[in-house]
């Protein structure tokens, strides 16, 4: 596939087989946003895990200090009392069988769903229609709660699921081209805590096995995994 002038341009100031450390990736990667939109800083990290094995399978969420830079879209089901509580926490669209119905029908304008743990004999049917596209609510995500306050607040301000694929990648929003260096690294420090937390009894060898980011439009920039330890322990 043919890439265009610009990208061309941009990937000239990327050494391709250079491990950067975290502050000269982050000082770079803002040098290759230069699309006419603030883009999104994305993050891949190449994890030393089997996700076919259950034990391995790594899922959570994080809470960026600095957000992300996105709005999101909420989609809450929950009745009564419940149903209020969401709607004034600032639930984007709060129902029960008639949103099910809705998405049933097509509609997947939004960018996460959570459900009161009552209301999953309706969510449940849309298992078909939310999974594929990650959206099914689930306890380990923090998305199948009573406190729906919170929950709401936190992921409009900032939280984020992961979840590793298949080829035992996490790929994760890290902010803004528009985000300073500094609130960047901050962000990369929160999430790659979290993952080195997570870190299965299980895996063997090194764990970080590689460490990408890129913005929207631009080259990747590869992070190295020991100076990225070495930061974390600053």
């Amino acid at each position: 596939m043919a890439k265009s002038r610009r990208y061309v341009e941009t990937l000239e100031k990327v050494e391709l087989e250079k491990l950067y450390s975290p502050q000269n990736a982050f000082e770079l990667v803002k040098e290759l946003a230069t699309a006419n939109f603030d883009e999104t800083i994305e993050l891949s990290a190449r994890l030393g895990v089997d996700p076919k094995h259950a034990d391995q399978n790594i899922r959570g969420t994080v809470v960026l200090p600095e957000g992300t830079g996105q709005e999101v879209t909420l989609v809450v089901f929950a009745k009564g009392e419940k149903a209020k509580e969401a709607e004034e926490a600032g639930a984007d669209f709060v129902g029960g069988e008639e949103l099910a119905e809705k998405i049933e029908g097509g509609w997947l304008d939004f960018d996460l769903a959570i459900a009161t743990p009552d209301m999953m004999s309706v969510v449940g049917r849309l298992g078909r229609v939310l999974g594929p596209k990650g959206l099914m609510p689930n306890p380990k995500a923090g998305t199948v709660t009573f406190e729906l306050e919170k929950a709401v607040a936190e992921f409009k301000a900032g939280k984020l699921e992961y979840r590793v694929d298949k080829t035992g990648i996490v790929h994760l929003p890290i902010g803004k081209a528009s985000f300073t260096e500094v609130e960047l690294l901050n962000n990369y420090r929160k999430i790659m805590d979290t993952l080195a937390k997570e870190r299965p009894a299980a895996a063997k060898g090194r764990f970080l096995r590689s460490l990408t980011i890129s913005p929207t439009m631009g080259p990747g920039v590869k992070i190295d995994p020991a100076a990225t330890m070495n930061y974390l322990e600053e």
